[in-house]
């Protein structure tokens, strides 16, 4: 084929993010200076598409865009040709050794007036005289004379080794696409008619290959793409597969090249990338009735050392999808063979992977080998990974001829699939045990853990209820585990904001509950409930500890699943009424039972013991503590593999930074949990961290981020049902809409969620936005509208759970106190942040009393207090308060210096896009001439409305008078500045 290709796999819009910028850097770099590349990949993922892509977007001059000829590869110089013939030059390539100074010659005259894209695809099928013809060119295009102009792409597979005559040139690798990226894929391909549990299951399988995704959904009917037919069984088969590799890289003779490749993919069968070299020869000489222990070295036969790799000992396919095609494409008494040598060949004859490669060989139901691997996969002191567990109760399952023990098994496997992050295989699992007949028991374990996905991943009410019906299911069998379905639903409860239903579950007689910790969190870091409602004692005493922004995680996190607990009895007594003294407000009473589980938890290595300490220690105001566990529980789950619960102790922590205060080492938490959950399937986990990076950005400054993580976390909160999620969303818009001088969007947003009402907002969290609603009605003009919120507040600061909330309570008060008791309670406020830490509330207190002070003509008071507010929001990182706080200080005389002022300098007085869309028209009016009634009567707002965008007008523009900023507005329209 000359000067055209066919269409790629993948479009180049799915590459996404850094990827995308890095293809548009190398692509400005080609039509600027030259330079030769290499484009590589594994079959099928998207080498084709981006020459196709770097041809269309290449304007500054010709494209010679050829791909080889396989036909021809054995005739020398067939690929200059082609690509001469593309070029539609007529001159014949010499056979003499001069083609590389021809190649020269022929590109310098064309890029002779403007640059030149050279493309060339599969440039390995290139007969050897013309791939080194054009490497040597490509190494020279730089420093040749008149070549410079010249750019060249060419494209090799990233299964074969780079040959010799491209390894000097730099390597762009084009890796698997995003789950994002192919859903959006199969998306438009199927123009949105694919079932989400469908897709679900081809973006898995493709495994970020763009042609086997394509070639998996031309493969299902719209009936299967729709979901109402089954699936096929394998989806990717064998011809599948071969087909998106090019072909079947075994022959049907079994030469020792093929049996070293069958061997090796049988080895990925157990879910391993790679395996033990040795290993792998030993099975192989079997095969090949050779003696002794040899791996595979590079004087291995040619087709297995193109395809294999044997870095540190340890052999892998180069590529993955050659590694599922060689295993597919080999016949069955072939793998079988491999196995049944691969089980021989292991050191551990009765561990996991020995007993799967037994396994395979057996022809059909063996309940005794399944026992056996069941065994070794609920072993718990042989380090094996959820993945492994996973595969081996399925096999299990497989084996089992009885339907009840086959359901079980099943079950079990669902369980270590939700521990290794893959919560839609689970519910496949799940499915697959509830197909055949079983008893009560396992019917209710099964309704367990489809509770717990759904918790994770899913609405919260259908968790609720899966949970309620595993609680019947397993009350009279299994009453641990019926009491740990109870709390399961309490959870569910929390995350949607039903208060008494979590009451209901958590006054259960349950003698050995398990996993609290999801909804206790909730009550820990969220901390208000309904105290009036509750009859809470509020005096309760004051736990120690720094409560910045004392929000928490969501219940959701009781839906990841858990190994059996280990936990005594006693623990989780402990846990359970310490969450419920705090829902009832008891603080008094939670004290005791959560500071032994604080104890308890320190020695522990569990993550799930962990993390339970983690939740205890929020409860309790002790954040050290807190993120001490936190992060053993990381490690932890790291160490053993659990990805399901890396999200889940992320969250911990990035909750423990934001009440310590240090919303920068949140926000770090959050990123990664964020990706960590993603990676886990749980939508709901990632809707938090999102809330948490949203709360984070508000601080910051950093508007486009808030919006984008509010924005996730309520798309999920509202699916889903998550409550908690929603109202943090949203409160940390508001606090957005605060920090950028905007009080009424402020208050109109958060006045439905912290106002008595049906709106009112998730029990355990409304009363934490309540210090940012007061302040925003007070800024607004409309105090009214915070006093009732305020005396519910009080109660909430009384019960000393929360060491900011005395200061908040008291800087509320001085909002709507008469200014001849407002400069005594700010003074109050002040003298309590003095006791706790959190440098942002502080400076929130110092920011208000100083425009106080200003506004009353007490200058010298004024910048001292605005000053330290400065210092305090620049040491937090709240830089769009810091510019608050720089504002207010040049509004009364002062010139600010540091970051924040010098920031303040840079958006500088004549920059009149600082302005608010309100404060915009008001100063157009002003400038006019209109008085302050005047432009509230055209503005239908009221004169104190005005009042005060005008003080932030002239704040935040650096003008002291109407006249200056009547000049200001004339000199900006002149020079076309649109207000």
């Amino acid at each position: 084929m000359t000067g055209q290709t066919t269409r790629g796999s993948a479009p180049l819009r799915y590459r996404a993010g850094p990827r995308r910028q890095a293809f548009a850097a190398l692509l400005d770099g080609l039509r600027t200076d030259g330079g030769a590349h290499v484009v590589t990949g594994e079959p099928g993922g998207g080498r084709t598409a981006f020459l196709e892509f770097a041809a269309r977007a290449f304007r500054a001059g010709p494209v010679w865009h050829v791909r080889a000829e396989p036909a021809c590869s054995l005739q020398p110089h067939s690929g200059l040709r082609t690509l001469l013939r593309a070029a539609r030059h007529a001159g014949r390539v010499p056979g003499d050794g001069t083609a590389e100074e021809v190649l020269l010659d022929i590109l310098r005259a064309a890029s002779a007036r403007s640059p030149l894209l050279v493309c060339v695809d599969d440039v390995h099928l290139w007969d050897t005289a013309s791939r080194t013809a054009l490497g040597r060119v490509a190494a020279r295009v730089h420093a040749a004379d008149g070549v410079h102009r010249v750019g060249l792409l060419v494209t090799v597979p990233g299964h074969r080794p780079v040959e010799r005559e491209w390894a000097t040139l730099p390597v762009l690798e084009l890796t698997p696409l995003t789950p994002g990226d192919a859903a959006g894929l199969l998306h438009d391909l199927t123009d949105g008619a694919v079932d989400p549990v469908v897709r679900e299951e081809l973006v898995t399988e493709a495994r970020g290959n763009p042609a086997l995704l394509l070639a998996l959904a031309h493969r299902l009917s719209p009936a299967q793409l729709r979901g109402d037919h089954a699936l096929p069984r394998p989806l990717a088969d064998a011809g599948t597969l071969t087909a998106v590799a090019g072909g079947c890289p075994i022959g049907q003779r079994p030469d020792r090249a093929d049996l070293l490749l069958v061997v090796a993919a049988a080895m990925r069968a157990t879910g391993e990338q790679d395996a033990e070299a040795a290993l792998v020869g030993r099975a192989t000489n079997g095969l090949s009735g050779r003696d002794g222990d040899v791996p595979p070295e590079p004087s291995e036969p040619p087709q297995a050392s193109e395809l294999l790799a044997v870095p540190g000992g340890r052999l892998r396919f180069r590529s993955p999808l050659f590694g599922r095609a060689v295993y597919a494409g080999a016949p069955s008494e072939r793998r079988r063979a491999a196995h049944r040598l691969l089980a021989a060949a292991h050191p551990a004859p009765h561990g996991v992977p020995a007993l799967l490669h037994r396994s395979w060989t057996a022809p059909g139901p063996d309940a005794v080998l399944a026992a056996e691997l069941e065994a070794a996969a609920t072993e718990s002191t042989s380090g094996t990974p959820p993945a492994l567990r996973r595969t081996a109760q399925v096999r299990a399952a497989e084996l089992t001829p009885d339907d009840a023990l086959r359901a079980r098994r099943y079950t079990a496997a669902a369980e270590q699939a939700l521990l290794a992050g893959h919560p839609p295989e689970a519910l496949r699992l799940l499915d697959a045990a509830g197909s055949r007949p079983a008893p009560a028991p396992v019917r209710g374990r099964a309704e367990l853990l489809r509770g717990r996905v759904l918790l994770a991943d899913g609405p919260v009410d259908d968790a609720r209820e899966s949970f309620l019906l595993a609680a019947g299911l397993l009350a009279g069998p299994g009453p641990a585990q019926a009491d740990t379905a109870v709390l399961g639903a309490a959870d569910a409860a929390w995350a949607a904001g039903d208060r008494q239903g979590c009451l209901r579950a958590l006054t259960h007689d349950a003698h050995d509950a398990h996993d609290t910790h999801g909804a206790s969190v909730q009550a820990a870091v969220a901390g208000e409930f309904d105290l009036r409602a509750a009859g809470a004692n509020p005096t309760g005493p004051q736990e120690a500890g720094e409560r910045e922004e004392p929000v928490g995680p969501s219940a959701h996190r009781g839906a990841t699943p858990a190994q059996p607990s280990v936990s005594p009895p006693a623990l989780l007594r402990d846990h359970r009424d310490g969450m419920r003294a705090v829902l009832l407000g008891r603080f008094d009473l939670a004290a005791a039972p959560l500071t032994r589980v604080v104890d308890r938890g320190r020695p522990a290595t569990e993550p799930e013991r962990l993390l339970r300490s983690a939740a205890a220690a929020l409860m309790l105001g002790d954040v050290g503590a807190a993120r001490r566990a936190g992060a053993r529980a990381l490690a932890s789950a790291r160490t053993l593999g659990t990805a399901a619960l890396e999200p889940r102790a992320l969250e911990y922590l990035a909750y423990a930074e934001l009440r310590a205060g240090r919303h920068q080492l949140a926000r770090t938490h959050a990123e990664e949990g964020l990706r960590a959950a993603r990676r886990a399937g749980q939508r709901n986990t990632a809707a938090h961290h999102h809330a948490v990076l949203a709360l984070a950005a508000s601080i910051e400054g950093a508007r486009a981020r808030v919006t984008e993580h509010a924005t996730a976390a309520l798309t999920t909160a509202r699916r889903h049902g998550l409550a908690q999620a929603a109202l943090l969303a949203q409160w940390a818009a508001a606090r957005a809409d605060l920090g950028e001088g905007r009080p009424e969007e402020a208050a109109d947003r958060l006045g439905p969620l912290v106002r008595p009402g049906a709106r009112r907002g998730h029990f355990a969290v409304w009363m934490l936005a309540v210090p940012c609603f007061v302040e925003a009605a007070a800024l607004a003009g409309r105090p009214e509208d915070a006093r009732a919120v305020v005396e519910d507040f009080a109660l909430w600061a009384g019960c000393g759970a929360d060491p900011q909330a005395p200061a908040q309570l008291l800087r509320c008060r001085a909002l709507l106190a008469a200014p001849e008791a407002a400069d005594e309670l700010y003074l109050r406020a002040l003298d309590r942040h003095d006791e706790t830490s959190g440098d942002f509330e502080r400076a929130r207190t110092e920011l208000l009393h100083g425009k106080w002070l200003r506004r009353r003509r007490r200058l010298r008071e004024a910048r001292a207090r605005l000053g330290e507010a400065l210092v305090d929001f620049e040491r937090c990182g709240a830089q769009l308060w810091a510019r608050q706080a720089a504002a207010e200080l040049r509004a009364g005389g002062a010139a600010p210096s540091g970051p924040g002022a010098g920031a303040a300098r840079r958006h500088g007085a004549r920059d009149l896009s600082l302005l608010t869309p309100q404060q915009l028209r008001i100063a157009r009016c002003v400038a006019e001439g209109a008085t302050n009634r005047e432009v509230a009567l055209s503005l239908s707002v009221s004169t104190r409305t005005v009042d005060y965008h005008l003080r932030n007008v002239f704040a935040t523009l650096g003008v002291r008078s109407r006249v200056e900023l009547v000049r200001l507005v004339e000199q900006e329209e002149k020079t076309g500045a649109q207000l």
